[in-house]
């Protein structure tokens, strides 16, 4: 049986790991906060909220970490009819044009665009997409078209404008990539839209 010296040891342990426990509760509520709405997507996306995020990673590497934030329409009735923006955050060393190749190639596999739109397509990103490191992010946002102004996906890196892709057919081709039934990555997928509202009515 155990002695009183010895019972308030344990009692005195027991608490210090409870202790130990509430402390660690809200540093962990801490790190599972949403990310904050970058500047580029605010400016053109006023209502912009997170839809979800999640991680890709390729034979257990992390690559990047992305985000997706959506307006008051989420997704729209199908992808490129409501403004969006999604934002991947590298965690490895890439090479700009390894990037563009390897969307083409993904655009290519889910049947996006004619040979000659994905030409031109990869010829843009090409230009678009730099070289990335551990922290860096590329931020695609897309707007449709609205009046005089045509639908567009303008690509941001680490929070400064790298360019634009015209037209709704780029769009939901790279997007695509991540957004449609038929990702390579549908763990992700679901992350994303977790609090899109418009599974249902992605292509």
């Amino acid at each position: 049986m155990p002695q009183p010296a010895e019972s308030a040891l344990r009692v005195s342990r027991r608490n210090l790991l409870l202790a130990v426990a509430a402390t660690a509760l809200p540093l962990h509520a801490v790190a599972q906060q949403a990310p904050e709405v970058p500047a580029s997507v605010a400016a053109l996306l006023p209502d912009a909220r997170l839809s979800g995020r999640g991680e890709f990673r390729y034979f257990g590497f992390l690559v990047y970490t992305a985000s997706l934030w959506v307006g008051s329409q989420g997704l729209g009735p199908s992808l490129g009819t409501a403004p969006f923006a999604l934002q991947l955050r590298y965690a490895r060393s890439l090479k700009g044009a390894d990037i563009a190749a390897r969307s083409e190639e993904e655009m290519r596999k889910l049947g996006e665009g004619s040979p000659q739109q994905r030409a031109a397509w990869l010829q843009a990103m090409q230009q678009l997409f730099p070289d990335v490191q551990d922290g860096d992010t590329l931020t695609g946002v897309f707007t449709p078209a609205s009046g005089a102004q045509t639908a567009q996906t303008r690509f941001y890196f680490n929070g400064t404008l790298r360019g634009a892709v015209p037209g709704a057919a780029f769009a939901r081709a790279f997007f695509s990539i991540w957004l449609s039934p038929q990702t390579p990555a549908p763990g992700l997928r679901d992350d994303l839209l977790a609090n899109a509202g418009t599974k249902a009515s992605m292509p």
